[in-house]
C-alpha cells in the first residue's frame, strides 16, 4: 500500500532531524538518545503503511530502547548503525516501490505534532543536496594555523553561545531586532574567520544561515517557529565542526569524521524561499579555494507558518550585545582592555600555589604564639601576611568563578525541545544567570540539572487540557532560579504542576517493595524515596522518563559536589527542589575535631550543632542501636573511635561531645572528644591508594603541620 504525500513529507523531515541528532551525538555520551527515540517513534507512525520500512524502523528503535532501559550512553557500534539506518532508509523509501509526488502537485500541510518543525515539499531536501561539496573534513593546517585556530575556537564558543540565546528570545519575539542583529552578527563573524582559515563546512553553512537572517534583518521574512528551529540544528552542526577544531588544538589529532552539513544548508534555502528574496550584493569571504559555482535554486511555494499551539514561551530579556567579532577577513588576537584569555590549567595552578601559602601561613600563625617579646614583631608581620593572603586567596577564588549563565541557557535550549515533543505550554523563567560559582561546580551541575528539567515537564506539569479542567492557565510555568546563601549557592526549579502525592510515593514503594506496607514516614522521607534508584511514579514509560534512573543520578552528583538537594510540593500547585552546592571545591569551611589523638575535620555546611548531652538523653533501643533524645527527635548516635579504630575515644557519650549533622535528609549526631576549632582549610587529594576510603572526602594540612582527614558526611552514614 503506497504511502500518502502528507507522511512522505513527514518521513522526509523526521529522517533530516534524526540525521542532525545523530551527527552531534558522541560515544560515552548520552545527548541526543531521548530525542532519536522520540523521532523514531514518530517515524514508526508515519511508516505505519509499509511493513518493511516499519521492520527496519523497529530494529534500530528497538536497540535505542535497550540502552535507554539500562542507563548505557551511546557507543561507537550503536551510533555506526544509527548513522547507517539515516543514510539508507532514504533509499528503502525509494525502492520499496513509494516515490515522492512531483513538485508540481500542491503540497499538503502535514499534521500537526509535538516538535515538528517546516513541511518540507517532498523530495526538496533531496534535491537540493547538490551542496555535498561542503560534506568534507575540514582541513586545519595546524602547523600554520595554530594561534589563529586557538583564537577562532575561543571565539566561536563564545558566539554560539550568544547564537543561541538570541535564538531563544527570538522564539518568544520574532521582531526583536536586538536579538536578531546581535545573531546575525555572529554568523557573519563565524562565516569570515571560517573563510580566511579554509574551514568549508563552517564557512559554507554559516553563509546560508547569515543570508537568511539578512532577509529577516531587512523584513522580507518572519522568523517562525521551522525557522528557529531549523537556525538551532545549524548552530548544533557549527559547535560539532568546532568542536572538532578544539579537540585537534588539544590532542593534536586532525577530524578524522565528516561531519554533514548539506542537509541543512538544503533546509536553509527552502526556507529562504518563503519569501522571494531581493537580490543583494554578494558577501565577500576570502578562501584558500574558490567556491564552487552556485546552483540555480529552484523555487517551491513555502509560506512560513506561525509557531505551533504548543511553542514554549520564553520571557523577554536582553539580547546579547557584546560584538566580538574580528573583520571577516581575519580571525587573529583582538585587543582588549577588559579581559584577557587564560589557561584553565594556569588557574588550577594558581588556585594550589595559593592553597600552599594557607598553609604556611598557618604554620607561622601557630609558631608565632609562645607570647614572648622576641615574637612580637613577627606576629604584627605575620597579621599583615594573613591579610594579604586572605585577599591574594580572595582574588585566586574569583578568577575560578564564572556566571551559571551557559548552564541556564542549555536548560532554556531543553525546554523549548521538550515542551514540544511532550505537545506542552510552558513558560521558562531563569533569575539569576549572573550568580556566579566555582568553574568544577557549573560543570558538573549541569547533568542533574538536565535530569530534574525533564522531570518536571514530564511528571510536574500537566498539559494543557488537564490545567484548564483544574482551573489554571493552560500555559505551565517552570521557574529556575540561582542565589548566593552564606557560603553557598542556591538553585531552585519551580513548577506549578500537580505537585507530589505523598501518598501515591508510598503506593509506589510499597509496589516495589522499597518500604514495607504500613511503615510510617514523615514528609520529607516519604520525598526521599524519589531519590531511590529505580523508584519511579510513572505509570507508563516514555522516552524521557518512567524508568527510575535519573533522580538517584542527580543525587549522587550533588552530594559528590559536596551538595544537597530538598523537595518541598503541595499537591495540585507544584513542587520545588531545591539545590544547596558549596562556591567552590577548592577550599572548604569546616569544624576541627579531636578523637583520641587525631584529628578530622567536618563540613560546616553539614553541621548543625555540638553538645555535650545529658546522661539521661542517652538510650539503646532494639534494632537501632545507641539513639539521643534531640529535644522529643530520637537522633542515631555513631563513634567515629569506633568507626576508624582509634584508640583513646570517649566510651561514654555524656562524658564527649555529640555533633548533630545533617546528610542525604537524614540526621545523625557524631560522638567525638573535643570540638578544637572552625577553620578554612586547603582540599588535598589523598591519592590513589586512599581515593575510596568510606567516610573521607579528603585530607587537609593543619597549621601545626599535622595531617587531618576531611570527613564526607553522607558515605560516613551510609557505610554505618
Amino acid at each position: 500500500m503506497p504511502i500518502s504525500p502528507v507522511h512522505l513529507t513527514a518521513i522526509d523531515d523526521t529522517i533530516n532531524r534524526i540525521a542532525a541528532e545523530s551527527i552531534l551525538a558522541q560515544p560515552g555520551r548520552d545527548d541526543g538518545l531521548v530525542p532519536c527515540f522520540s523521532l523514531l517513534s514518530d517515524l514508526r507512525e508515519f511508516c505505519a503503511e509499509a511493513p518493511n520500512l516499519l521492520a527496519a524502523v523497529d530494529a534500530i528503535r528497538s536497540l535505542l530502547e535497550s540502552m535507554l532501559d539500562t542507563a548505557r550512553p551511546f557507543d561507537d557500534a550503536t551510533l555506526g548503525k544509527l548513522r547507517d539506518f539515516v543514510e539508507s532508509f532514504p533509499i528503502l523509501v525509494a525502492g520499496g516501490g513509494v516515490s515522492a509526488p512531483s513538485k508540481s502537485v500542491p503540497s499538503v500541510p502535514a499534521p500537526e505534532m509535538p516538535g515538528a518543525v517546516a513541511a518540507t515539499p517532498p523530495g526538496t531536501v533531496h534535491e537540493l543536496a547538490g551542496h555535498s561539496a561542503a560534506d568534507v573534513l575540514m582541513a586545519l593546517n595546524l602547523g600554520e594555523n595554530s594561534d589563529l585556530l586557538t583564537e577562532f575556537y575561543a571565539e566561536a564558543v563564545d558566539h554560539l553561545q550568544q547564537i543561541e540565546a538570541a535564538l531563544l528570545v527570538l522564539d518568544q519575539q520574532p521582531e526583536n531586532p536586538e536579538a536578531l542583529n546581535s545573531m546575525f552578527r555572529s554568523f557573519h563573524t563565524i562565516k569570515g574567520n571560517a573563510g580566511f582559515l579554509g574551514l568549508v563546512p563552517m564557512h559554507t553553512l554559516a553563509h546560508e544561515v547569515e543570508s537568511l537572517l539578512d532577509l529577516a534583518r531587512n523584513r522580507q521574512l518572519r522568523l517562525s517557529a521551522p525557522i528557529i528551529t531549523e537556525i538551532l540544528r545549524s548552530r548544533d552542526a557549527l559547535q560539532a565542526l568546532a568542536q572538532q577544531v578544539g579537540v585537534a588544538l588539544e590532542k593534536g589529532s586532525l577530524p578524522s569524521q565528516i561531519i554533514p552539513v548539506s542537509h541543512l544548508i538544503a533546509a536553509v534555502k527552502v526556507l529562504a524561499l518563503g519569501k522571494t528574496p531581493v537580490p543583494a550584493p554578494a558577501v565577500s569571504a576570502p578562501v584558500d579555494k574558490p567556491a564552487p559555482a552556485r546552483e540555480p535554486e529552484p523555487v517551491f511555494d513555502l509560506t512560513p507558518q506561525a509557531p505551533p499551539p504548543s511553542a514554549i514561551a520564553v520571557p523577554a530579556s536582553a539580547a546579547p550585545t557584546s560584538e566580538k567579532s574580528t573583520p571577516s577577513g581575519g580571525a587573529g588576537p583582538k585587543a582588549t582592555a577588559a579581559t584577557v584569555r587564560v589557561n584553565t590549567e594556569k588557574l588550577d595552578s594558581l588556585m594550589d600555589v595559593v592553597g600552599e601559602l594557607v598553609i604556611v601561613q598557618s604554620q607561622l600563625i601557630e609558631s608565632s604564639r609562645d607570647g614572648s617579646a622576641i615574637n612580637a614583631t613577627l606576629q604584627r608581620n605575620v597579621a599583615q601576611l594573613s591579610r594579604i593572603t586572605k585577599e591574594l586567596q580572595a582574588t585566586a577564588m574569583a578568577l575560578r568563578m564564572i556566571p551559571i549563565k551557559p548552564t541556564f541557557q542549555k536548560m532554556e535550549r531543553l525546554v523549548r525541545d521538550l515542551a514540544r515533543d511532550f505537545g506542552k505550554k510552558v513558560t521558562f523563567i531563569t533569575t539569576g544567570e549572573d550568580t556566579e560559582l566555582d568553574r568544577t561546580v557549573v560543570e558538573e551541575i549541569a547533568d542533574p540539572l538536565v535530569h530534574m528539567v525533564r522531570n518536571a515537564l514530564d511528571h510536574g506539569l500537566e498539559r494543557p487540557e488537564e490545567r484548564l479542567k483544574a482551573g489554571k492557565s493552560d500555559t505551565g510555568e517552570l521557574h529556575l532560579r540561582a542565589y548566593h546563601q552564606g557560603g553557598n549557592i542556591v538553585i531552585e526549579l519551580r513548577d506549578d504542576g500537580r505537585g507530589i502525592d505523598p501518598e501515591r510515593i508510598c503506593r509506589k514503594a510499597v509496589e516495589k517493595g522499597v518500604i514495607a506496607a504500613g511503615t510510617q514516614l514523615s514528609r520529607e522521607d516519604i520525598f526521599a524515596l524519589l531519590f531511590a534508584p529505580g523508584f519511579s511514579t510513572a505509570e507508563k514509560v516514555t522516552s524521557v522518563s518512567g524508568r527510575g534512573v535519573g533522580m538517584d543520578v542527580v543525587k549522587r552528583n550533588i552530594e559528590k559536589l559536596r551538595g544537597k538537594i530538598e523537595i518541598t510540593s503541595e499537591v495540585g500547585h507544584g513542587s520545588v527542589f531545591t539545590v544547596k552546592l558549596p562556591l567552590t571545591m577548592a577550599i572548604i569551611d569546616g569544624l576541627v575535631v579531636r578523637v583520641g589523638e587525631d584529628r578530622f575535620i567536618l563540613p560546616s555546611t553539614s553541621v548543625q550543632m555540638a553538645l555535650r548531652p545529658a546522661r539521661e538523653a542517652i538510650s539503646i533501643v532494639q534494632g537501632l542501636g545507641e539513639i539521643l533524645d534531640l529535644r522529643g527527635r530520637f537522633v542515631p548516635i555513631h563513634r567515629l573511635h569506633q568507626k576508624f579504630g582509634l584508640a583513646g575515644g570517649s566510651l561514654n557519650p555524656w562524658e564527649g561531645i555529640v555533633v548533630i549533622i545533617e546528610a542525604s535528609g537524614k540526621t545523625s549526631a557524631l560522638l567525638v572528644d573535643e570540638m578544637v576549632g572552625k577553620q578554612e582549610v586547603v582540599i588535598k587529594n589523598l591519592g590513589a591508594y586512599m581515593q575510596d576510603l568510606s567516610g573521607v572526602a579528603g585530607g587537609a594540612i593543619l597549621g601545626d603541620g599535622n595531617i587531618a582527614l576531611i570527613l564526607d558526611p553522607v558515605s560516613l552514614l551510609n557505610a554505618a
